[in-house]
């Protein structure tokens, strides 16, 4: 794979989508082949940069695990569901890598020998090394967790230098800037700061993970292109929460 010239700030990222990430304009189709191409060209971007690239995936595009309940699902069960979803997702984005000419590998935190690997952590990291793209499909494995923290779990067990939050805003404002446009967004904000705030930037286990353990998070628009890029080069994209 050809490397551009200016190289990422960080060894190593972990990426988190949202399963929505796939989805297209029609919303009765949950994963578009021509937006999750998109998605794929803009991850081989990154790569370029030689950073080591790691992604958990969520499943909401298919079914969230919470909204089982509503269903009359029980709550472990629509869990379970949702990390099914969220495999299915890492093979479609899978496929769209490796179509991009990107090596991949599916990692499962639920085995399913026969379409992925299951999480083994030295086995992850060491297909980092060699520069192929890891998907985390499955969140945890376990019911009433979220990918938000099946992100900052497995960036923690594969030592990433940073938590790269993929959404659909510019980053985290003082009030949604939807409803208050005297809504401010921050640079920069520490994890402290962003807890006496109440400011909703992962859900509570995984924002405890990363201040714990000090892996920042950086909250950026990854629609906008070129953006994912600019993240990894150190550029002042969206905003970045760490230990002050």
């Amino acid at each position: 794979m050809r490397r551009n010239p200016v190289k990422s700030r960080y060894k190593r990222v972990l990426l988190k989508l949202s399963g929505e990430a796939l989805q297209g304009p029609v919303k009765n189709l949950s994963i578009d082949p021509e937006v999750t191409a998109a998605v794929a060209q803009r991850i081989k971007t990154a790569a370029q940069l030689g950073a080591q690239i790691a992604i958990v995936i969520g499943g909401g595009n298919i079914f969230r695990g919470g909204s089982g309940q509503a269903l009359g699902i029980d709550r472990n069960t629509g869990d379970y569901m949702g990390m099914l979803a969220t495999t299915i997702n890492a093979l479609a984005l899978q496929d769209a890598l490796e179509k991009a000419g990107v090596i991949t590998r599916v990692q499962t935190a639920i085995e399913m020998k026969e379409i992925a690997e299951p999480f083994i952590r030295r086995r992850a990291i060491r297909h980092l090394e060699k520069g192929r793209v890891v998907i985390f499909g499955g969140g945890t494995g376990n019911p009433y967790f979220t990918t938000d923290s099946a992100a900052a779990l497995r960036a923690n067990e594969i030592g990433a230098d940073v938590l790269m939050k993929a959404t659909k805003v510019d980053g985290v404002y003082t009030d949604d800037p939807l409803k208050n446009p005297k809504a401010r967004r921050y640079s920069s904000i520490s994890f402290r700061q962003a807890l006496r705030d109440g400011l909703k930037v992962m859900d509570s286990a995984a924002f405890a993970l990363c201040m714990d353990n000090g892996i920042p998070i950086v909250v950026f628009d990854f629609f906008k292109k070129g953006n994912i890029a600019r993240v990894l080069r150190g550029e002042p994209v969206g905003t970045r929460v760490h230990n002050a």
